[in-house]
């Protein structure tokens, strides 16, 4: 039986072409955890198929174990937490089937499973993630639900919590969910004092929403009805009712809102507000204009209207976004004195949620 003290095995997973951040930032949370405990907490192994070293996409080598080395080490004692890291050369993303292998035998065993980024891809091909409410890196969530049907995706949480499966999403996410591994593992006082070590948040406010790409590139392209989108970008203050945005296009309303799913995959209504939710967050990112105007301009009408969305949407509030995404030259001396003051702050763990499509706030003119 292990002892109340006997380090808990954690092997991290590496491949040729990983992201180097997926796995140094979950190693470094673990081993300063290490050093602040005073005594071996983790027993930290970097193992890859063949071992030796492999070349990050960064193309910094990382020295690892090979996995056979790696079972030897193991034989006898538990494996405590499985990490899965990400990061690809390829697209789609390119999977290692040594470990796919490994992680297929081992996952049973583990105490923990967790992926960081991409790493999902690994755990998914290994039936781990199967039937469970997973996240990965916002830009490849959709490839993730297309590859693997029996999940499903949510690519907007920081991390997720299955039972024993951890899911994270992209890169710098790997450090909160190994600060909540520490968390878990030795208490909330053990995760602040190595958050303030590392000088990060014990657990950052939001969801991946407030990082990823804006709907003009997510857009490009969308054939017949580029023109509609930059006539409603140019009238986001006006009634864009589904009647309308139909009249705009010369169809009926029920042609055009079959056609416009077909073509862009969203609905008109979506549409809509996510062009709404992009150009207030330029203004937020490239102005200094006051919230009442943006919420004018951008078509919420009410300021308490802008600020509904963006608690839905991106689990921050306007002022928030614009302490941490403008630049200091918009933010003004001021701004920028608060903004420093809110990263420096301790901010404790939340009970991980995530961030739904739901409809329009009352009295806002949308869809």
């Amino acid at each position: 039986m292990e002892s109340k003290h006997a380090p808990r095995q954690v092997v991290i997973l590496a491949y040729e072409g990983m992201n180097l951040l997926d796995l140094s930032g979950p190693l470094q949370v673990l081993a300063t955890t290490n050093r602040l405990q005073g005594r071996e907490v983790y027993r930290l192994h970097v193992a890859s198929a063949q071992g030796g070293a492999i070349v990050t996409s960064a193309g910094l080598p990382v020295m690892t174990q090979s996995l056979a080395a790696l079972d030897g080490l193991l034989d006898g004692q538990a494996l405590h937490t499985l990490i899965s890291p990400g990061g690809s050369l390829g697209e789609p993303f390119s999977l290692d089937l040594a470990l796919v292998a490994w992680i297929r035998r081992m996952a049973p065993l583990a105490q923990r499973v967790c992926s960081v980024c991409t790493g999902a891809f690994h755990l998914a091909e290994a039936g781990v993630l199967d039937g469970l409410r997973v996240t990965t890196h916002w830009d490849s969530a959709e490839q993730l639900q297309r590859r693997y049907p029996a999940l499903e995706v949510d690519g907007d949480p920081i991390y997720i919590r299955q039972g024993r499966i951890w899911t994270s999403a992209g890169v710098t996410a790997g450090i909160d969910l190994a600060l909540a591994l520490v968390e878990q593992d030795l208490g909330h006082a053990c995760a602040i004092a190595t958050a303030r070590q590392l000088v990060v948040f014990v657990k950052r406010p939001g969801g991946q929403s407030q990082f990823s790409a804006p709907l003009a590139s997510q857009a490009t392209g969308a054939g017949r009805f580029a023109e509609l989108h930059a006539w409603i970008a140019a009238h986001l203050e006006a009634d864009l009712r589904v009647e309308n945005l139909a009249r705009q296009a010369n169809m009926s309303p029920r042609t055009f809102a079959r056609l416009y799913v077909a073509e862009t995959g969203r609905t008109p209504a979506r549409t809509v507000e996510l062009m709404r939710l992009e150009a207030a967050r330029r203004a937020l990112e490239e102005t200094r204009l006051p919230l009442k105007r943006i919420a004018s301009q951008a078509g919420y009408g009410e300021e308490q209207n802008l600020r509904r969305v963006f608690l839905r949407q991106l689990g921050v509030s306007p002022g928030q976004y614009r302490e941490r995404f403008a630049t200091v030259a918009h933010l003004g001396a001021k701004g920028a004195g608060a903004s420093a003051r809110s990263r420096s702050r301790d901010i404790s763990p939340a009970r991980e949620s995530s961030h739904h499509d739901s409809a329009g706030p009352a009295g806002w003119s949308g869809l």
